[in-house]
């Protein structure tokens, strides 16, 4: 089903929802876009991954957007939902590699933790003397002595991020299964200790807007926030990275694959609407562009860990053709 000309009249600028770590990136992308002053300056709102592909998802049409930002891949779940209102051609275009910081304020104490560790501190339970227990551990040094003697207070992504779901998988699951009582249990049960974060305040859903929590670490110094690089990376006078398992965050060890907490980003595109939606198709040239998303590109300059050359030609090709998506395996 197209956009109808009536319908494609009663919006003149593109309307992109999504991720938080992928909106700075979209907006640099959007205000290029914009300067050139051919199309209406697109419309890019920060919603979280999974908000903006339950709003991406809920039909075509003027009244839906036509690109959501991701954090993570699309779900199984997502890319049925959108089956069942009719978004059934969609391209999913892989921007580049972001990663998952752990940050405090410059001035607050220098943390060198393993998955295993961050595990026992954000996990709602954990392994205490071989049993699962509800959390105990109230400062850093309470689960290791090298840690700082500072309370545990992370401020964190809600449900609905995408940094969220990531944190989930490249931390607390991987940390989790360093321990031996976790490992025995039965899956289900196994699921819900590796993936639930404590609620006793040691852990504060922070929402989706990453300045606010900036704003806290910098009222409180002995803090931590859980970001996408590219974040701390623009924050870099403010802010200062965690090294875990040993490698502090950067653009080079992220890219080398050495800084084991690193995600891919995405945005989907809603192939029906790019012919009747003003300058869809050109903002789609403009993003996967060599000036914005090679190396050396404008985005690699926010942040952005960049394709390989080999990586970007794929994904030029499937935009330039409107390459439908193949339904997720999970």
């Amino acid at each position: 089903m197209l956009v109808g000309a009536a319908n494609a009249q009663s919006r003149d600028n593109i309307q992109i929802v999504g991720s938080s770590t992928v909106f700075p990136y979209t907006q640099a992308v959007a205000e290029q876009f914009a300067n050139q002053g051919q199309f209406k300056a697109p419309v890019v709102e920060s919603t979280g991954t999974g908000g903006g592909m339950q709003v991406f998802c809920s039909g075509v049409g003027a009244q839906t957007p036509d690109i959501t930002g991701a954090s993570r891949a699309m779900k199984k779940s997502e890319f049925d939902l959108c089956q069942q209102n009719g978004v059934t051609n969609v391209t999913e275009v892989l921007l580049g590699y972001d990663a998952l910081s752990l940050a405090s304020a410059q001035d607050g104490p220098d943390l060198n933790v393993t998955k295993a560790q961050l595990f026992q501190a954000l996990a709602a339970e954990v392994e205490v003397d071989g049993e699962i227990k509800a959390n105990p551990y109230k400062a850093w040094n309470e689960i290791d002595p090298s840690l700082p003697a500072e309370p545990i207070l992370v401020y964190g992504p809600p449900p609905t991020s995408g940094t969220r779901d990531a944190w989930v998988e490249l931390v607390m699951v991987e940390g989790c299964g360093e321990f031996a009582a976790i490992e025995a249990l039965e899956d289900d049960r196994k699921d819900e200790v590796c993936e639930r974060m404590r609620t006793d305040g040691a852990f504060v859903e922070a929402g989706e807007n990453d300045n606010l929590i900036v704003q806290r670490l910098e009222a409180d110094a002995k803090a931590f926030g859980i970001f996408g690089y590219s974040f701390l990376f623009e924050n870099q006078d403010k802010l200062k990275g965690a090294a875990i398992g040993g490698v502090a965050p950067s653009e080079e060890t992220v890219a080398s694959g050495e800084y084991g907490v690193s995600r891919p980003l995405y945005i989907y595109v809603k192939n029906d609407h790019r012919n009747a939606i003003p300058g869809l198709n050109e903002f789609l040239t403009e993003y996967v562009s060599d000036e914005a998303l090679a190396t050396g590109g404008y985005l690699e300059e926010r942040g952005l860990v960049p394709l390989k050359e080999d990586e970007l030609a794929k994904v030029r090709e499937a935009v330039t053709n409107g390459t439908a998506m193949s339904a997720p395996q999970s």
